[in-house]
């Protein structure tokens, strides 16, 4: 018979997401049901989800670095939306990334 105390955590491990699996704070389980859902392709690989949201990752974290420069200009204290607004103006390809991007409740005003 075997005692319980050398049975202990057992069976209590639970499944390892496929965002921890690659280190991402974006949900990977997400981005696979809008690619899913917006029929992009009929068929889709298993790695293509993972890939899209590192990519997403990536472009998120440089655009956040440099709203916080921008921040760092003109008032140290919070992000705020038209900090991330103006942050992609001083770098080529991150503007051409979002230059599609709507930016609600902000001014145009440069």
């Amino acid at each position: 018979m075997i005692s319980s105390a050398n049975n202990k955590g057992a069976g209590t491990s639970r499944r390892k997401l496929r965002s921890e699996k690659a280190a991402l704070q974006f949900s990977v389980s997400r981005v696979e049901y809008s690619l899913k859902k917006g029929r992009y392709c009929r068929r889709l690989g298993a790695t293509a989800p993972v890939y899209l949201a590192a990519v997403l990752e990536n472009l998120v974290a440089e655009v956040l670095d440099m709203a916080a420069n921008v921040t760092e200009e003109t008032s140290p204290i919070v992000i705020k939306p038209r900090h991330i607004m103006l942050a992609p103006r001083n770098d080529v390809e991150v503007e051409q990334a979002v230059s599609r991007c709507h930016h609600l409740g902000i001014r145009c005003r440069p």
